[in-house]
Order: structure tokens, then C-alpha cells, then sequence
């Protein structure tokens, strides 16, 4: 009685090895692994490459053009204080705000001349006017305001203006 073998694995088919069972025919033998191991050698090269260009690109614009620009811009240096005389303002309910103020100018509004202290009025008259006694009042929302209005006096006067000190303030 003949004696089968089987060789499992290897690329042979079951029973070629039969005596008498014809000569063996043999699958080119594959080799994926290494082109697995080529394909993500370079996969891992063009991630790493995309994560050094986004990096430098993150540098760029965050480290030179737009994070430090403004860090690196000086502080204005104060210049002259230029005190606007008190105005008085008509609040909600027959109420008034007697409201006195000056403007701290950079030096570089120095070379100006005194600026027209018209706009800060008309600012201020806008702002304050037909507000409540209690809101003017309160300390929290009367330095909110005092914040706001020293933003419109810088965009007014194109940051010569550093900023706004009440000189005068009292309700009725």
C-alpha cells in the first residue's frame, strides 16, 4: 500500500508529493513583507516630512508674523495731558452727569499740536447720554463705560490718544 504524504504550508498543493502523482508545480513564491516594509518606510517619510513642513509653517506665522508683532511693538511713551472742560449731560428720568475729563497723548501726537478735544465731547455725549442715575453710578459699569469710551477716543484720534482720566463725575 502506498504511503501519502502531505506537506502542509510551503506552497504545494495537497498530494502533489503522490508517487505517481505527476511532477509538482510551484507558485512563484511571494514577498510582501518586504514591499510592506518599504511601502510604510516611505509612508512614515512623507508624515514625517508633512509634520516638519506644518511645524515650520506654525513657526512662521506664529512666532515671527503674528503672535510677537504686536509684543514687539513698543509701548507709546505718555506726552501731554490735555484736559477738556466739564460738560454736562442729560441722563434717563431728568437726571444729569456732570462729566469732566482729559486725554493722555502719546509723544508722538506731540508734534501735532493741542488736538481738537470736539471729538471726545461728541464721544462722550454719545455714550453717557440718557443712561440711568444707577448705571452711571455703579463703579463696575462706570469703568466699563470709562473702557469703551477711551476705545472710541483712540480709533477718533488714531491711537494718539493712550488714555482717558475722569476729572469730573458727579450725578443729580
Amino acid at each position: 500500500m502506498p504511503i501519502e504524504q502531505r506537506v502542509v504550508g510551503g506552497g504545494q498543493k495537497i498530494g502533489a508529493g503522490k508517487i505517481g502523482g505527476g511532477a509538482a508545480k510551484e507558485a512563484p513564491a511571494p514577498e510582501p513583507e518586504p514591499e510592506k516594509k518599504k511601502s510604510k518606510k516611505k509612508l512614515f517619510l512623507i508624515l514625517g516630512a508633512v509634520v516638519v513642513v506644518a511645524g515650520a509653517a506654525a513657526y512662521v506665522f506664529l512666532g515671527m508674523g503674528g503672535g510677537d508683532a504686536e509684543a514687539a511693538e513698543p509701548e507709546p511713551e505718555p506726552g501731554a495731558v490735555v484736559a477738556v472742560e466739564p460738560i454736562s449731560l442729560n441722563l434717563a428720568q431728568g437726571h444729569y452727569l456732570r462729566l469732566g475729563f482729559s486725554l493722555q497723548m502719546t509723544v508722538e501726537a506731540g508734534g501735532h499740536g493741542d488736538p481738537d478735544p470736539g471729538k471726545a465731547v461728541d464721544a462722550a455725549i454719545a455714550l453717557f447720554s440718557g443712561r440711568t442715575v444707577a448705571e452711571v453710578s455703579d463703579p463696575a459699569t462706570r469703568e466699563s463705560l470709562k473702557q469703551e469710551f477711551l476705545h472710541q477716543v483712540e480709533e477718533l484720534y488714531h491711537g494718539e490718544v493712550m488714555d482717558v482720566y475722569l476729572t469730573n463725575y458727579v450725578t443729580q
